[in-house]
This record gives C-alpha cells, structure tokens and sequence, in this order.
C-alpha cells in the first residue's frame, strides 16, 4: 500500500474521521483481492464478514426486484459494506466485477481491533453512526409525513 493509497483511504467518508495511525493500521492489515471481469465478490443474501473498498476497476451493485434502482455501478475508492464493519448482517444486493478490478477486503474483527486500541477514532465513528442514524430517521419521518398527506388527498 503506498502514500497514495492511503491518502485515498482517507477520503472515504468513514475513514476520513481516522486518527493517522488508525488509517495507517487499517490500510496495512487489508486483505487484497483480484477480479476478472464477470468475477462475483458476493451475493444478495449471504451473510458479512466486512466491507471492501473498491481501488481499481467498477462493480455493479445489483439489488433485489423491491422497486428500487436493479443495479448501481461503483468505482475506485468506494466503501463496500459499511454496516457489514460493525456488525454482522445479510448482504443487500450482489456485487459483480464489470472489467478488472481490485478490493481491499476489511474484515470485521479487524475494524473492531482498530477501535480497541483507538478510542478517539472509535468515538468519532460511533458519532459518524449516530449521525447517520438520526439523519436516517428524520428521513423516513419526512416520507411517512409526505405519505399521509398524499392519502388525506385520494380521500
């Protein structure tokens, strides 16, 4: 992993708020994986054990037929399951190299460790969490709110 690299990490959302020798930990304790294109990372329902970050390459995200968008393409320097860093959980959609690319694989216990022996970084992600859920919820109050009002006018 090279300075470059590492600045790059650092411009994730997440891994912005990491104290340097977090971010640096971080950064030499991924695990690197290859795709071919076609190559599957994982599928819609299996159980996480991390997140990746995309470096090089695209993947397409493709998600379930439950109305929302069938596939979102992302590109180098995106974090790959977020949530599966915290705790885990079922993954959402597929995730499908669409030509060559690269990953740095995050397992769990790893993000946890880096916590442990970082406790103003695990308290800055804590707070980027909570803020994340308190947007989250004000959110789906706006939409319940704007819902209501579009069933008072069909009566």
């Amino acid at each position: 992993m090279t300075l470059d690299d590492i600045d790059n990490l650092a411009r994730i959302p997440l891994f912005s708020i990491f104290e340097p020798n977090a971010l640096r930990m971080l950064a030499l304790s991924t695990e690197t994986r290859l795709l071919r294109a076609g190559d599957v990372l994982f599928q819609r329902g299996e159980m996480s054990d991390g997140g990746y970050v995309l470096t090089l390459g695209s993947i397409a995200l493709i998600a379930a037929n439950d109305g929302r968008p069938q596939s979102k393409i992302v590109r180098p320097w995106t974090l790959i399951g977020e949530t599966a860093l915290l705790a885990p959980s079922t993954r959402p959609a597929a995730a499908i190299a669409q030509e060559p690319a690269t990953v740095l694989k995050i397992l769990r216990p790893l993000f946890h460790l880096i916590l442990e022996q970082h406790p103003a970084t695990a308290a800055r992600v804590r707070d980027f969490f909570r803020c994340r859920l308190l947007d989250f919820i004000h959110d789906i109050g706006a939409e319940a709110s704007a819902s209501d009002g579009d069933v008072g006018r069909l009566r």
